[in-house]
């Protein structure tokens, strides 16, 4: 069995999908094509593929629905395409649990910088020796990648587990829009502020909802957040 980390590309363009495929294999990767939804998430679970990369508009199934499913049963990192820039902003609130978001036309190199990122993360991760962070009732566990309030699990997606791991890495410090962008991102994109906000909306709900009202965060007015 070959250790190449292998990429299932769901892309319904022949010509996208084989470029996708030119690329990731200079890079060393395997890949495997999917021309539409229909059987992707059945193909994903049972090839367990090392990263995804989903198309948004799919014949069959959607892009959606397929990262919605997945997400029940797998963490697997999904870098999704869009044909449409400002549908960006609108995933991401939508927390559908993809790890990031690129635009078409894209630049091929870029989508495989941003894999070899959600990747090395992924790494870091999984090596990070079960290390926990306790603020107040919120438990993060870095290894496990979950999150607990008061016992009970809080689903969160990946920008939100890393927004949160920020905030309790640093009590009390304020932290601009700028800085949890980059706390976010590693590639150094440019993401707009109400993307951020739409996170930071996410997340302090579900940490609200799941204790009786009570939030951790602190917007600062014309700077950030913060917590304690």
């Amino acid at each position: 069995m070959s250790d190449q980390p292998l990429i299932i590309i769901v892309e319904d363009e022949p010509k996208i999908a084989q470029i996708l495929v030119d690329f990731l294999s200079m890079d060393g990767f395997q890949t495997l094509v999917l021309h539409d939804g229909k059987d992707a998430v059945e193909t994903i679970q049972n090839k367990a593929p090392s990263a995804v990369i989903l198309d948004l508009m799919l014949p069959h199934k959607s892009g959606l629905v397929i990262c919605e499913e997945l997400r029940q049963f797998s963490d697997v990192p999904i870098l999704m395409l869009t044909a449409r820039v400002d549908e960006i902003d609108r995933l991401m609130g939508l927390n559908i649990g993809a790890d990031d978001y690129v635009c078409k036309p894209f630049s091929v190199r870029e989508v495989v910088a941003r894999i070899k990122v959600i990747l090395r993360r992924q790494n870091t991760n999984n090596h990070s020796q079960g290390r926990i962070l306790q603020y107040k009732k919120v438990c993060l566990d870095l290894e496990k990648h979950t999150c607990t309030l008061a016992g009970e699990i809080i689903e969160l997606t990946p920008v939100e587990f890393r927004l949160l791991t920020a905030f309790i890495n640093k009590p009390g410090a304020v932290f601009t829009r700028a800085t949890l962008m980059s706390s976010c991102y590693e590639d150094d994109r440019i993401v707009s502020a109400r993307t951020i906000d739409s996170h930071m909306k996410n997340l302090r709900a579900k940490l609200t909802d799941a204790d009786n009202g009570e939030s951790i965060f602190q917007s600062v007015y014309g700077v950030g957040y913060k917590i304690g």
